[in-house]
């Protein structure tokens, strides 16, 4: 077998980063106690939506909830750090506490007719990590989904993507989500609507 004599690729040539930015690092481990409790809480939180238990889901959300999913675009290598739209840009979601509450009043009313009757969901997570951030009792937590939505006979779709979370320690609950943010897979959603919570 002939050895590799080939120019070495530098990684920022395919995830830029600012100059200025620190270097990347493995993230700092939680206990494995810790990362187990944060695991059952996502699972749980998917089992509520699957359930379509909306109600007890908004229960675990924090006052200061930002909820935000941005388009992904196609870029080239060199300019993949524009990959994703920003907080100040038009982004599929980009939201609080209470306009999560009226989403999730709306999605029960009989006159929403494109949840009537509902969809059945499936979500799959999994690449849990987790690591504290330096807010006291707070934990930057990324994962990978799959979420299937079935309605009616023949309206069915999947999402993958990656979430990355803030989870913060609550008494009551384990957990609170103080910030979730979705980045799907495509650029262009096939799906008919993005109706549903990630």
């Amino acid at each position: 077998m002939t050895a590799f004599t080939g120019p070495v690729v530098s990684s920022q040539a395919y995830r830029p980063r600012p100059a200025d930015a620190p270097p990347v690092r493995p993230p700092r481990r939680v206990p494995h106690e810790l990362l187990y409790e944060i695991e059952q809480f996502l699972y749980f939180e998917a089992r509520l939506l699957d359930e379509a238990r909306y109600n007890d889901w908004f229960d675990l959300i924090a006052d200061d909830m930002h909820y935000f999913m941005p388009l992904r675009r196609n870029r080239l290598h060199r300019d993949l750090l524009s990959e994703a739209t920003g907080v100040d840009e038009f982004n599929h979601y980009d939201e609080n506490k209470t306009t999560l509450a009226e989403r999730v009043k709306r999605m029960q009313q009989p006159t929403a007719w494109s949840d009537d009757p509902p969809a059945r969901t499936v979500r799959a997570l999994s690449n849990i990590t987790a690591e504290p951030t330096d807010t006291e009792g707070e934990y930057l937590v990324r994962s990978v989904f799959h979420v299937y939505r079935n309605r009616l006979a023949d309206d069915a779709v999947t999402f993958s993507g990656r979430r990355t979370d803030t989870l913060r320690a609550h008494p009551d609950l384990s957990f609170q989500l103080v910030n979730h943010t979705i980045h799907l897979a495509e650029s262009v959603v096939q799906a008919n609507n993005l109706g549903l919570f990630f």
